[in-house]
């Protein structure tokens, strides 16, 4: 009986009140830990971003062709990927590196760029080889591009990687303007003008099974095969050499007859280096995915790589290819791993500031430190 009369009286005993000056002091932390964490998250860009704009290259070209499987994969995260046309990589540099345009990411061929400092500009990934093809007509068999001298050439559109390109490996060659007619015409004009004879030979660029490629390696056109390319790689390293193996149109017909050497850029996935780095690790995925496979230049997984040294790497693709995604990324959902990445930012932020004030100048590196961690989207 006893022992039931306390705990009575001991559940009607009543807390003593919060001190008015107490209480006031809560909401006035709480209040402005509020106001903090918003401020900061309004500064911050959004955790969850929906849309990249992409530059491409010419309709149906190689480019366009990537961004168009990128696409898919990127809508599966909530990403869609606006693709937008160009006249090939002169043209999506310049597109990147204005500031305020609204291009986040592109593709630019090897060797086709003077990187300006300012450009805030970044490789995410060489994503594949771009053979350079150079057709032609008549008797004789061309195996040097001082060959051509004296002919008429197509040698791409202004705009295009193909143009700076040919013009470059004719130049070495002793083959411009002055001794020559160079004409810019795009590949279809290209084709059908060696078809007509009103040109002797043209550079096309693309992989051996686009159209384009398919369409010239089973006509009666004549492919150069480039018996200076390793002296050629040396004086032009954005170049690779690689070889187009005998048969490759046809084993019944054994075309061609044999191996044949090429000339080859690589294409590079370009970006802003205000992308967010979630972002690149999404289209990181991408491009393992469209660009692992084996084909007539690679073994299988030789792309994507980081085999350029054109423009900076971004520090995403190192850790990337390092140890691939961030732990948060690997196990949830994009949107959900952005979301809590970027409130662990504005946490790390804000309790790296009050451990400043109360520990000084060594906690002040600490609190920087938080920032670039999360801020980065790195969480393993």
């Amino acid at each position: 009986m006893m022992w039931r009369h306390k705990v009575e009286i001991h559940r009607t005993q009543k807390l003593a009140p919060i001190p008015q000056r107490r209480r006031l002091f809560i909401v006035c932390a709480v209040a402005l830990v509020s106001v903090l964490g918003w401020a900061l998250f309004a500064i911050v860009e959004p955790a969850f971003q929906t849309r990249i704009v992409m530059t491409t290259g010419a309709n149906n070209g190689i480019y366009q062709s990537f961004a168009y499987k990128y696409a898919p994969i990127l809508k599966r995260d909530g990403v869609a990927l606006d693709v937008r046309s160009s006249s090939g990589s002169v043209q999506n540099y310049q597109r990147l590196r204005e500031n305020a345009s609204e291009y986040e990411v592109g593709f630019i061929q090897s060797g086709t760029l003077q990187p300006q400092e300012g450009d805030r500009l970044q490789t995410i990934a060489a994503v594949s080889y771009e053979p350079i093809w150079v057709f032609y007509r008549g008797d004789v068999d061309v195996a040097r591009l001082a060959q051509l001298r004296g002919k008429r050439i197509g040698i791409g559109v202004p705009g295009s990687g193909l143009l700076h390109v040919s013009q470059a490996l004719l130049g070495y060659s002793g083959v411009n303007r002055d001794n020559s007619h160079l004409l810019e015409v795009d590949a279809e004009m290209a084709y059908r003008s060696l078809e007509d004879g009103s040109l002797d030979a043209a550079f096309f660029v693309g992989r051996p099974d686009a159209p384009m490629q398919q369409t010239l390696l089973n006509s009666d056109l004549k492919l150069v095969s480039f018996a200076q390319a390793d002296a050629i790689v040396q004086r032009f390293p954005s170049l690779s050499k690689v070889t187009f193996p005998r048969a490759s149109t046809s084993i019944v017909n054994d075309d061609p007859k044999a191996d044949v050497t090429l000339l080859a850029s690589t294409a590079l996935l370009v970006a802003k280096d205000t992308l967010h780095p979630a972002l690149v690790y999404l289209l990181l995925d991408a491009a393992r995915t469209v660009h692992s496979g084996e084909d007539y230049f690679t073994p299988l997984g030789a792309f994507p790589n980081l085999n350029t040294a054109e423009l900076p790497i971004s520090k995403e693709s190192e850790r990337y290819f390092k140890s691939g995604r961030p732990f948060l990324q690997r196990y949830l959902p994009f949107w959900l791993a952005s979301f809590v990445e970027r409130r662990l930012l504005i946490f790390a932020a804000v309790h790296g500031g009050s451990h400043r004030r109360a520990a000084g100048t060594a906690a002040n590196g600490w609190g920087r430190a938080s920032i670039i961690v999360w801020s980065s989207g790195i969480a393993s």
